[in-house]
């Protein structure tokens, strides 16, 4: 519950993250906001605002992502996969042993390896007669 609570919390503190950083200017001011000193906000004051609203923000996002991190982390608990597993039933002596095979119904055919894929004979068009003709092995040159 209190996971689902702080990881909502941590989204929308992000969506507000993005939303102040996008708002700001290149230089430190704020876009579009305020026009002239005669305004309600200047864009020197609509500046600092957005700093500070960022700021907050960003700090608020460093916290909720480490409190998330070991909250998470102690739900978890410190077991490892190889504490789950149920070995007291195994028997040592059955470790050792080879897999056993399935019956198989069909009588199985002998198998060759792959057969070695061979590579089609380049050809050559003739652009003047349209007609194909092979292609002359490389020459090395000296």
């Amino acid at each position: 519950m209190l996971l689902g609570i702080l990881l909502t919390f941590h989204i929308i503190v992000c969506v507000a993250l993005i939303c102040v950083v996008l708002l700001q200017r290149s230089e430190g001011g704020a876009l579009g906001m305020g026009g002239g000193p005669t305004g309600l906000m200047t864009a020197r004051g609509a500046g600092d605002l957005l700093t500070r609203t960022t700021w907050i923000l960003a700090t608020l996002f460093f916290v909720l992502s480490l409190t998330l991190t070991f909250l998470t982390g102690r739900e978890k608990s410190a077991s490892s996969v190889v504490d789950r597993i149920k070995i007291d039933n195994l028997a040592p002596s059955s470790l050792n042993r080879p897999p056993v095979q399935p019956a198989q119904s069909a009588p199985a055919q002998p198998t060759t390896g792959p057969q070695p894929l061979q590579a089609p004979t380049p050809t050559v068009r003739n652009p003047f007669t349209g007609q194909a003709e092979p292609a002359a092995p490389a020459q090395p040159k000296p």
